[in-house]
């Protein structure tokens, strides 16, 4: 997940998010993801395997740049800046309005699954990707056939404490769930509804899978 942070955008229908040095009612959403630099689409059995059907999912971000706070702070958010096409697949084909999201703090102390949040609206042309003064400009890419899409999500709720990978890499019940594998990097996930539940559980979440 890089710490880079690129400029404000604001798409019609969400606040978009911020990074630390801007004031709080300008987030920066792109620069949360994990995998904000182009790549080829790589063949991941597992990953298509939990996709299939998938209705539950997990997002990465640094606390530092956009934690759990400050989607309740901001109540909602659009998710910019992806730029790995499995992830960007994922959000652009497989979520839906009213989706659960777990929101999972990356490159933290400790790192692990900090609140839920909820798909909020449709996949929508991330405006970045137009910017050109945006580090996640891509010149090949045009307004009549956008390459890069974004996701608005909703704050549901956040966790007493986080929960941490080495918990959930403990936990033999959540033994096949791709947040644990070992080189598993997307910064979107789908995620099994039987896992989804059981990070809930540990966590005491109020909120029902």
């Amino acid at each position: 997940m890089p710490t880079t942070k690129p400029p404000k955008t604001k798409p019609p229908t969400t606040k978009a998010p911020k990074s630390p040095s801007k004031k709080p009612s300008e987030p920066a959403a792109g620069a949360r993801a994990a995998d904000a630099r182009p790549t080829k689409a790589v063949a991941l059995g597992p990953v298509a395997r939990v996709a299939e059907g998938a209705r539950r999912w997990l997002i990465k971000s640094e606390p530092e740049v956009y934690g759990i706070a400050d989607l309740e702070r901001d109540a909602h958010t659009a998710w910019e800046g992806v730029r790995n096409y499995q992830a960007r697949n994922f959000m652009r084909d497989g979520m839906r309005a009213g989706d659960l999201v777990l929101f999972y703090h990356s490159n933290a102390e400790p790192s692990g699954v900090a609140g839920v949040a909820r798909v909020h609206g449709p996949a929508l042309p991330d405006p970045t990707q137009f910017d050109a003064t945006s580090e996640y400009f891509d010149g090949t890419s045009s307004p009549r056939e956008p390459r890069w899409m974004m996701v608005p999500f909703a704050f549901v709720e956040r966790f007493a404490e986080v929960v941490p990978l080495e918990v959930l890499k403990a936990d033999a019940a959540l033994a096949d769930m791709l947040v644990v594998q070992k080189g598993q990097r997307l910064s979107v996930q789908p995620v099994s509804g039987p896992h989804f539940a059981r990070v809930l559980g540990l966590a005491g979440a109020q909120t029902k899978a």
